[in-house]
This record gives C-alpha cells, structure tokens and sequence, in this order.
C-alpha cells in the first residue's frame, strides 16, 4: 500500500509540476553534534545525535541519519553501472567530462529528458534511503555545472535539483543542498545544507543566512575547525574530521 500510495504521489507531482510539501519530514535536530562517516559507519557517544552515511550503508536506529547520494556526479566505483546508461554521462568531443579532483563523471542533466530520466534513478536511490531507515538526503555536487566545461548551466543544475527535492519529499525524507553557497536552495525545497570546509573558504555565513541552524558544518583543518566553533559553534553542529573519512580516526567537536 506504502508504495501505492508513493507512486501515486510522484505522478501527481510530475504531472502538475507542483512542489511536493515537506510538512511531514524530520528536521535536523537541534543542540547535538555531527559526523561525517562517508568512509564507513562507526558507533560515536551519545552527543553525536547526527551521523551522515553512504546510501550503501545501514542506518543507526539510535540516531538521525542523513543518506550521502551523489546526485549529480558518478561514484569512482560505479563506472560499469554508468557504462551501461554511457548516454547520462555528459560529454565534450566524445569523452567524458571529469571532475578532476575526485575522478567523477559529471551526469547529463542538460535537458528536460536526461533530467527525468536520472530523477528516476536517483529517485529509486533516495526511496532505499527511505526503506533502509534514514531521516534525510544529502544530494551531493549541486555545483558540477561549473566543472563542466560549459556543457551545463546554473538552470539546468536548479531543474533537476528540483526534481530531486519533490521525490525526497514524497518519500517522506528531508532534502539536503550541498555545495553552492550564496544560492537559496529553500527557493526550491531544500530543508537543510551540508557545508564541507565553510570556514576555510569564508561561506558558513552564506550558508547559515539562507538555512538558519539547519546547516550541518565538516572542516578538515584545525584553524578552520576553530574559527567555524567560534563563529557558529553555539548554534550548529560541527565537526573536524580526516579527509579521507576514516572510521578510525576521531573527530573533534566544537
């Protein structure tokens, strides 16, 4: 019936276009800190009422869970899967367009097409979230159009970010912007931000400006980390972590 009533709801949406209502997702809890465990799960003490996750990992019952989905790039181990769908890749002259500094394809998301088409995938992402017990989606690299070699545009990047905040909002989760300072992402939905290293590139403020305190904060330099906890440490949750995302290592909280 659940899944019913979910399809109902996302042909509703894309039929007329609307926003779906985010009246019944979870927000960020408030007065409790974070970690960023990309690089594997690991239990943290009782303070640590926040914990970000890969989609591929399971949700700590004990815990508000954010699900990390990379919404508008490849993953570096998902080349076969992307081989397969090889025309969401975006291209220039034949060749994939690369993010350099993590190996990632950017996707397609240049027309209204490409865009319905990875919605559908990414949808199908955001709904394991959903089943596997996670609160919230953290869509990762809303900012690829400016790695794209002029491929994609600031519009496209929006349009399909707004695809993808109506299927995480039928599905009952909270939609994270991440990356792209300055830009309001509540205009479209967005519930919440994720900043990594805010405070080493002066944006936290940016951030905290469009989402108040529901903005989650991961530096990896101890300067930063200290001025991030003095400028917003009473009201947001921070932490310093590896950048490699380490389950070994232990972070630090303002």
């Amino acid at each position: 019936m659940r899944r019913l009533v979910l399809a109902l709801t996302l042909a509703l949406l894309w039929l007329t276009g609307l926003p779906a209502q985010a009246a019944d997702v979870t927000p960020l809890p408030s007065g409790t800190d974070v970690d960023y465990q990309l690089g594997g799960p690991v239990d943290r003490p009782d303070h640590v009422g926040i914990v970000v996750r890969d989609r591929t990992a399971a949700a700590d019952p004990d815990r508000y869970n954010v699900c990390y989905v990379n919404g508008f790039q490849t993953q570096p181990d998902a080349k076969r899967f992307w081989r397969q769908r090889w025309d969401l890749v975006l291209k220039q002259d034949g060749r994939p367009v690369v993010d350099e500094n993590w190996g990632e394809w950017l996707l397609d998301i240049g027309t209204p097409a490409q865009r319905r088409r990875l919605a559908s995938i990414v949808g199908r992402w955001v709904d394991g979230c959903a089943r596997d017990g996670f609160q919230a989606v953290e869509f990762d690299n809303l900012d690829s159009f400016t790695r794209s070699r002029g491929e994609l545009s600031r519009r496209d990047a929006v349009a399909f970010a707004r695809l993808l905040v109506r299927r995480t909002h039928a599905a009952g989760l909270a939609a994270g912007q991440k990356n792209l300072a300055g830009w309001d992402g509540t205009r479209i939905g967005f519930d919440f931000a994720v900043s990594e290293s805010c405070a080493q590139y002066r944006e936290c403020g940016r951030y905290v400006e469009d989402f108040g305190a529901q903005v989650l904060m991961v530096e990896y330099r101890r300067a930063d980390f200290r001025r991030a906890c003095a400028d917003h440490g009473a009201t947001h949750a921070i932490v310093l972590r590896d950048l490699a995302l380490r389950p070994g290592y232990r972070p630090r909280y303002c």
